[in-house]
């Protein structure tokens, strides 16, 4: 491919996590010179650890799947819920979207280092601990300007620029693009731990979702590791949170031994991280894309912790916008509201409709019912294993309507207004 010889690289990408790392190895693979700026020091840590199985052939098509079936990370092949004592399975095998039924529940140090390290090997320049502090759009040559350790300030001018900063969200920032995200504001209070489970009914294959027994608005994950550890969360509004003592600890402690199973699970857990806790990471912008730029994956939008949807739809935006920044660059036209973000916008619709029902009490209401047609219960797999994109799925294509509608069928009655439980 001819390079511009009037800018430094052909594309600079913010971020070395899951979607720039992805974006950068699709590319190189496409010939084109990639810069990728990270501001942190890998491996760090990250929560969304818990991969679905639509990222599997992402992976595969940019060359990183052999370096995570290399990982010695622990499968994942679908999901359980619990609430009072009354449990409910989703396989991802079992679903009405064709694609991978299997994947990984990852520790992100690892799982990230190893994206980035393949990626590298494959062409592209990484560099850590700089950060960007200025953006000029152009269509052309857009320019950034990046910080290292040492004070120095260097510009560095791409034919394209793709922000894959995460929850830095640098250009929403630098170009105040943000917006209210639609969702209630809530809170993460989460830790690692040696989990010692000896339970021989406990599925290490599954992430375990629990719902607070008298909060339904409150909900707690329980993510198995391989060797023994486990990542152990739980997210409400902040209000009730932090009503449960005084420290973020005590707070967790007294919340995981709310829940029965998950308190009978962890008794003899031993946390190996302090609790940490997280708030405000609900997130959108007016566009994802502009003069000489686009947005991927949390920079530009992020729903909701409770489905794992994060690094799907950062691998799905890497994925979509790698071959639309190629030809743009070989000099074809590009719609990039048509090709990118309306489509990209659909999918996590779709998850926004599922996050949605899950806080007013549809979803759970669809889920702990006994006795659905297998049928339906293949749609809503599906999605839940990340194929949010897959129009032919009427929990796709009519994601609200059929919720709702399955909703009442299974019984459920939208609580009144106010109520939290």
């Amino acid at each position: 491919m001819t390079h511009d010889t009037d800018a430094d690289v052909d594309v600079a990408i913010i971020g070395a996590g899951p979607a720039g790392a992805t974006a950068a190895a699709l590319l190189v693979r496409s010939g084109l010179s990639v810069h990728v700026l990270e501001r942190s020091h890998f491996p760090r840590f990250s929560i969304g650890e818990s991969l679905l199985p639509q990222c599997m052939h992402i992976l595969d098509e940019a060359g990183l799947l052999s370096t995570v079936e290399a990982g010695g990370f622990q499968p994942k092949n679908g999901a359980v819920f619990t609430r009072r004592d009354h449990e409910a399975v989703i396989d991802f095998r079992d679903k009405f979207s064709d694609g991978w039924g299997t994947t990984y529940q990852v520790e992100r140090a690892g799982f990230d280092q190893r994206l980035v390290e393949a990626a590298t090997a494959q062409g592209a320049r990484v560099d850590f601990g700089v950060t960007v502090t200025a953006f000029r759009p152009d269509t052309q040559r857009p320019c950034l300007t990046y910080l290292d350790e040492d004070g120095q300030e260097t510009p560095l001018t791409a034919r394209f620029v793709l922000d894959a900063s995460g929850y830095g969200r640098v250009l929403a920032r630098l170009l105040a693009l943000g917006r209210d995200p639609r969702l209630e504001p809530r809170m993460a209070l989460f830790s690692h731990v040696e989990d010692h489970i000896h339970d021989p009914t406990f599925d290490r294959d599954k992430i375990l979702i629990g719902v607070h027994p008298e909060h339904a608005s409150l909900w707690y994950w329980l993510i198995p590791f391989s060797h023994g550890r486990a990542s152990v969360g739980v997210v409400g509004d902040a209000e009730t949170l932090t009503a449960q003592g005084n420290a973020a600890e005590q707070r967790w402690q007294r919340l995981v031994d709310a829940e029965p199973r998950f308190r009978a699970l962890l008794r003899d857990a031993r946390p190996i991280r302090p609790v940490a806790s997280l708030q405000g990471y609900s997130a959108d912008v007016t566009r994802l894309h502009g003069p000489g730029y686009a947005l991927l994956g949390n920079a530009g939008e992020f729903l909701d912790p409770v489905f794992s949807s994060g690094v799907t739809i950062a691998l799905r935006s890497a994925h979509q916008a790698a071959p639309l920044v190629e030809r743009q660059l070989r000099g074809d036209g590009v719609d990039w509201q048509h090709e990118f973000e309306r489509p990209l916008r659909q999918g996590i619709e779709t998850f926004r409709a599922f996050v949605d029902a899950w806080y007013d009490g549809r979803l759970p209401a669809i889920i702990f019912h006994d006795a659905h047609p297998a049928s339906l219960k293949r749609m809503i797999s599906s999605v839940l294993a990340g194929y949010a994109w897959d129009t032919a799925n009427p929990f796709v294509s009519a994601a609200r309507r059929r919720l709702t509608t399955l909703a009442e069928l299974c019984g459920h009655v939208p609580a009144a207004s106010g109520d939290s439980t």
